[in-house]
């Protein structure tokens, strides 16, 4: 008795027209795993915000001394568009229309999610690289203020760069099982929104250490 007076039929009425007009249906579930990575690009911006501004803060004292930019950093740069690009065609792949041959939706997958991966892998040889370049040459992190917010910055990125190649991992190690498109679509698709927001999140970096 007490769940047919709770009963709401205009809702039901209204979801059961909605699809049958063809549309989604009234009431949907975003994928956990969805949810989880927006909130931690959020909370990953946070960070990154309050330390570029400490970093536009702290430049304005008499202390700071610019460090030189190695010129490593714009084939670096180059590399992880490379790596974007290439996640962004494995997710174009893993979304390919039911009309497509499904081995080729798969070639592109894993074509896509091996330049990436081979891409970043590459991205952080080269920053490892440039470290090593600006030692050589002695602008240590504890010499200057300047100094150690280019490693802490490219470090902080480099970090979350080696936690999404974790997730690429996964998502070709269950390609090279054999797994289905669908079974796959929604750990590309994750991959490569990280991979966009880490490519956007260094582009403002290396803007901030080009021009400062």
């Amino acid at each position: 008795l007490f769940r047919e007076l709770s009963r709401k039929p205009w809702l039901t009425a209204q979801g059961a027209a909605h699809e049958a007009a063809g549309g989604v249906p009234a009431t949907f579930v975003l994928p956990t795993a969805r949810v989880g990575l927006r909130v931690f690009l959020v909370v990953v911006s946070v960070v990154f915000t309050l330390l570029l501004i400490a970093y536009a803060d702290r430049i304005t004292h008499a202390s700071w001394r610019s460090l030189p930019e190695p010129w490593l950093l714009w084939l670096n740069t180059a590399l992880l568009i490379l790596s974007s690009v290439a996640m962004q065609w494995a997710r174009t792949s893993a979304r390919g229309g039911h009309l497509e041959a499904a081995h080729g939706r798969m070639e592109g997958v894993r074509g896509g999610l091996y330049a990436g991966g081979g891409f970043a892998f590459a991205f952080l040889a080269g920053q490892l690289t440039a470290w090593q370049q600006l030692v050589d040459l002695g602008y240590f992190a504890n010499t200057n203020p300047a100094n150690a917010f280019f490693y802490l910055l490219t470090a902080l990125h480099g970090v979350h760069l080696m936690g999404g190649l974790v997730a690429w991992w996964r998502s070709t190690a269950r390609v090279r099982r054999g797994a289905e498109i669908a079974e796959l679509r929604l750990g590309v698709e994750l991959c490569a929104v990280y991979w966009h927001y880490l490519l956007l999140v260094w582009l403002i970096l290396f803007a901030f250490l080009l021009f400062t």
